[in-house]
């Protein structure tokens, strides 16, 4: 079966950043001059040559954004049911070398977590796990679902890749969307980061979309790790995967997520350190790039930095966030994976939003549907 994986191997990493630096203005100008960009525009989009015209690129993706989605932003509250892991990821509070007490929801804190989630209005949640099969598997998850999908509309989750028919499952149990980050496209500096674990496997954790989206599921989360490679060639070879994936599973819906490393248990440091003005370009370039692609900023990013880049891009924001299993209501002191950097409450980010003038929707949302 063919897959992303011979996709990618038909690149060089530097290569593909060398002709990204190579850019120019008038690249870039040619790039903002098309009603649809190619993969070649948005290497120019992410160049340093597009700097200068960031302005110009921050009208564009408020234009774009929305004539597609409107004056809405989807809303989202993460739910950590484990910090269970057997990867070694050196950037990450959940690495299994890492001493602390690890936690696992039961069904009984799962209900406190619940409770107080609904109490604020949330209809759609994000599952997530640390990777470990003996305590997250795929068995945890659906008896975890099915214990929860009458109380949302939709339910997605984020945890270890997992194979074609148990993404198939736990469909069965409202699975709305699946978000699995790459982390790093580099492979050859991959094991680097993760020298241990199933996750050490670059290509299995490369198709996994494939596998997601012939599953049948309906939304597919990409993304890297800002911070550990080049920013601007990883997205590169992220927008090419959403190409990829567009093309070929064109049935499923996808969103770009953009996680800026952050302070956690280990003190990793980036490597290639992110701006919030880099943060900003590569939010433009995408919209510019994609129209129909959902954009995610999450509590990583300050409050302030949040509501001013509100209106230009982005189309789902995460709300009143702990990293923490049972960081709500049932195991407030458990590890967290990494330092929320916007800490208001769900009803305060809404008040934000709302006073841009914004509508809010608490659930997954496609206004194609509606």
């Amino acid at each position: 079966m063919k897959s992303f994986y011979d996709e990618i191997k038909k690149y060089n990493w530097e290569e593909v950043k060398a002709s990204i630096y190579s850019k120019t203005e008038v690249d870039v100008q040619q790039a903002l001059a098309k009603e649809n960009a190619s993969l070649e525009d948005f290497k120019a989009l992410v160049s340093p040559a597009a700097d200068a015209y960031l302005e110009q690129m921050a009208v564009m993706s408020q234009q774009r954004t929305q004539k597609r989605f409107g004056k809405t932003l989807q809303i989202y509250i993460p739910l950590y049911l484990s910090s269970y892991c057997t990867n070694g990821c050196v950037y990450c509070g959940f690495n299994h070398s890492n001493k602390l007490d690890r936690k696992l929801l039961s069904k009984e804190e799962l209900r406190k977590e619940i409770s107080y989630i609904r109490a604020i209005g949330f209809e759609h949640i994000l599952l997530v796990t640390g990777e470990d099969h003996r305590y997250a598997g795929v068995d945890y998850l659906a008896e975890m679902m099915e214990e929860i999908q009458a109380d949302f509309a939709n339910i997605s989750i984020e945890v270890q890749p997992l194979e074609t028919d148990e993404y198939k499952r736990l469909r069965d149990f409202k699975l709305n969307s699946v978000y699995l980050y790459q982390e790093t496209y580099h492979e050859e500096r991959y094991k680097l980061y993760h020298p241990s674990g199933k996750k050490s496997n670059y290509q299995y954790r490369l198709e996994s979309p494939d596998r997601i989206c012939e599953a049948g599921v309906h939304k597919v989360g990409l993304g890297v790790l800002l911070g550990l490679e080049d920013w601007r060639t990883e997205s590169f070879f992220t927008a090419m995967h959403l190409q990829y994936l567009e093309k070929n599973y064109w049935q499923s819906k996808y969103s770009i997520s953009f996680p800026r490393l952050r302070p956690h248990t280990g003190g990793f440091e980036p490597n290639y350190p992110v701006s919030q003005r880099n943060l900003s370009q590569l939010l433009f370039a995408y919209r510019i790039f994609d129209e129909q692609v959902e954009l995610s900023l999450s509590t990583r990013e300050g409050a302030p930095y949040r509501d001013n880049i509100l209106k230009l891009g982005p189309t789902v924001y995460s709300a009143g966030s702990k990293t923490n299993p049972g960081g709500y209501a049932a195991s407030k002191d458990s590890l967290e994976q990494w330092s929320v950097n916007d800490d208001r409450p769900a009803e305060m980010i809404v008040d934000m939003i709302k006073s841009k003038g914004y509508e809010v929707v608490w659930k997954d949302w496609d206004p194609i549907l509606q």
